[in-house]
């Protein structure tokens, strides 16, 4: 078997741009507010830090913290999330910038061996949700988990003018795992029995993506035929409307959209994070 989407090898060279970037960083511009709205450049840090954290007492520990109750929905999980997510943060805004740097730097090595042990095939320990899943493989979560390093990094990027991962190497791994919840996003969409809707991310660090109704279920396919709607949007456009940077509103002035504009819609609406 081949994992879909490669991405542990990438998590050491991700984390290490990440240090560069919190150690080059002025005392100001630890305040600087991001696209996660109620977050800081230092919130989003100590978030990732949390991340780290929960990956190793989970996977190395087996420790879980206080049990989420009774989730009977998606929503119940997602306000679960926010909630122990904004718990973490909000405690470690008593930790310097310094020391929560050298905590990452110290935690990320660990985090990753953690990820190792994991069976690429086996059932993961969570779902990828937002793709719909109810049981996903380890390699789809871990990807899943490079997701949120790679979005959280570039969120304090934005926020501080420091390019540095919207690149061939880190790029395409994150986007072509985000485009796998296509399917889910359109599982609403009625259309004809072969219909195909191409989505198009520009420029090079980008690539395509292709969905298909068959037996009126959407799915994604590798076939070149003619769509009856192509979805196109640059890089930058990409990845902030799938993470909730951009409102569909903001989206639509960015997407160009040839043949059957109403086809393309659902993609405004694709969300592949826990909110």
């Amino acid at each position: 078997m081949t994992v879909l989407i490669p991405t542990l090898h990438l998590f050491p060279a991700l984390d290490k741009k990440l240090i560069e970037l919190l150690r080059s960083l002025k005392a100001d511009d630890w305040n600087k507010p991001t696209l996660a709205r109620l977050w800081t450049v230092k919130d989003i840090a100590a978030h990732l830090l949390d991340g780290n954290l929960r990956v190793i007492s989970q996977i190395r520990d087996n420790h879980f913290g206080d049990p989420p109750g009774a989730i009977h929905s998606y929503q119940d999980l997602v306000n679960y999330l926010n909630r122990i997510n904004a718990d973490f943060v909000q405690a470690a805004r008593r930790i310097s910038p310094a020391l929560l740097t050298d905590l990452l730097e110290n935690t990320g090595n660990l985090y990753v061996e953690q990820l190792h042990k994991l069976d690429p095939f086996k059932p993961a320990m969570f779902a990828v949700s937002w793709a719909g899943q109810t049981e996903s493989p380890n390699w789809f979560h871990i990807a899943r988990e490079y997701t949120e390093k790679w979005h959280h990094q570039q969120q304090i990027r934005e926020a501080v003018g420091i390019p540095g991962i919207m690149t061939t190497e880190f790029f395409p791994p994150m986007m072509n795992t985000f485009m796998q919840a296509l399917p889910h996003a359109y599982r609403n969409t009625c259309a004809p029995e072969g219909t195909r809707i191409n989505v198009v991310v520009t420029t090079e660090i980008g690539g395509s993506w292709k969905l298909i109704r068959t037996d009126n279920v959407w799915s994604l396919t590798h076939a070149e035929t003619k769509p009856q709607t192509i979805v196109s949007f640059d890089p930058d456009t990409a990845w902030k409307l799938f993470t909730k940077g951009l409102n569909p509103q903001e989206a639509k002035k960015k997407i160009q959209m040839e043949g059957d504009a109403s086809l393309g819609q659902p993609v405004l609406s694709m969300v592949t994070v826990m909110a």
